[in-house]
């Protein structure tokens, strides 16, 4: 292998070829380089980010449709905002209220790793044990164990913990982390227009413009309950529509997500189809009810549901490979009323059945004859 300066660097065929740096490095903290160039920020539930494929695409905006019977959706916009201020990124936050800077107050607090940290030392420490126990006799295999086993698994859990974090819902952010930050707070609630939020939105962008991915520096923005009933400008539809189309394009252009929920119950069917359209990432949350039996009869693990997540919609930016989801509605899960958790939908067994695949076999079955191949 030809190196700088004429001299040729030889590697042990024992050794492992490094990744792909484009697929694998990291512009700045808490951004990530994914295939084909795109850059892409933690969402702040690490669940979400496998879904996505990377996570919220930077220069996109991510919209979440509410649910009228629980506010689950402030639960992933916490965490949005959460994970950027661990990660030192500027923030604007737009709320349908007088004060919205004690929303800061609500954002949960980073879950310590050191007891899990001391628990994977311990394992680590148990496994070599035995494994020098073991492998005394294969003084080779033992040598060249360190090419395939632990080193990676701690680089990925290294790459995991910078880029994603998991958060404790029941603790509020330290202090001293909103202390000093790029943090803006604009309500909404008194403004007769959203001309006022499109020009803080213009200047905090503006901070943010498109760079190369060695100097990246990615912004947040989170707006909560864009067409709030208490707000001046409730029933403005077209200039709700033209800021969202005027905010797209200024994210677009700039090294930033924005991502804005809203209730679509108080939108009509038209706006409300306009405003999905106009998302790149489109979520919705749908709660569930405390005591279905029904419910509960038919879904594992259900005493942990608090709703459902579907994603409709995923960005695709600068590639042309279409994402591919393994399922398009998640159980949203409390763990331990702690930590925000996202599963596919497991059906428990039904009339003493296997399971949904010997009620999937069964079905199939039963129409052979009109598919018979």
């Amino acid at each position: 292998m030809a190196a700088a300066g004429g001299r040729t660097l030889g590697r042990s065929s024992f050794s492992r070829a490094t990744s792909n740096p484009v697929t694998s490095s990291y512009g700045a903290a808490g951004v990530k380089i994914g295939p084909n160039g795109a850059a892409f920020v933690s969402s702040g539930i690490p669940d979400l980010d496998r879904i996505l494929g990377g996570g919220f695409l930077l220069g996109s905006v991510v919209m979440i449709m509410e649910d009228a019977d629980a506010p689950h959706h402030l639960l992933l916009l916490r965490c949005f905002m959460s994970q950027g201020v661990v990660h030192k990124q500027p923030l604007l936050f737009s709320g349908a209220m007088k004060e919205p800077r004690l929303f800061l107050g609500t954002l949960p607090a980073q879950v310590s790793s050191s007891k899990e940290d001391g628990r994977h030392r311990a394992m680590g420490a148990a496994a070599s044990s035995d494994g020098r126990a073991n492998d005394e006799g294969l003084r080779i295999a033992w040598q060249y164990k360190k090419y395939f086993g632990d080193d990676s698994r701690a680089e990925h859990k290294d790459n995991k913990q910078e880029f994603s974090n998991d958060f404790d819902l029941r603790k509020p952010l330290e202090r001293h982390l909103l202390n000093g930050q790029n943090i803006e707070c604009v309500s909404i609630q008194d403004a007769d227009s959203l001309s006022g939020l499109q020009d803080c939105c213009s200047a905090f962008l503006s901070k943010l413009p498109r760079k190369d991915a060695g100097s990246l520096t990615a912004g947040r923005i989170a707006i909560q309950s864009l067409c709030a009933p208490q707000c001046r400008y409730f029933e403005k539809d077209w200039d709700m529509v033209s800021f969202i189309r005027s905010l797209k394009a200024m994210v677009r252009s700039s090294n930033s997500v924005a991502v804005i929920t809203f209730p679509s119950t108080v939108l009509s069917n038209s706006f409300c189809k306009r405003w999905q359209h106009l998302a790149d990432t489109l979520l919705s949350i749908k709660a569930i009810p405390d005591e279905d039996k029904d419910l509960a009869k038919l879904l594992t693990g259900y005493q942990d549901m608090v709703g459902f997540l579907h994603v409709h919609k995923v960005a695709q930016t600068n590639s042309q490979v279409p994402v591919i989801l393994e399922a398009s509605t998640l159980s949203l899960k409390l763990r331990k009323r702690r930590s925000l958790v996202l599963e596919r939908l497991n059906q428990a067994p039904v009339d003493g059945s296997s399971g949904p695949s010997s009620a999937a076999s069964s079905s199939c079955s039963s129409q052979g004859s009109q598919l018979d191949f």
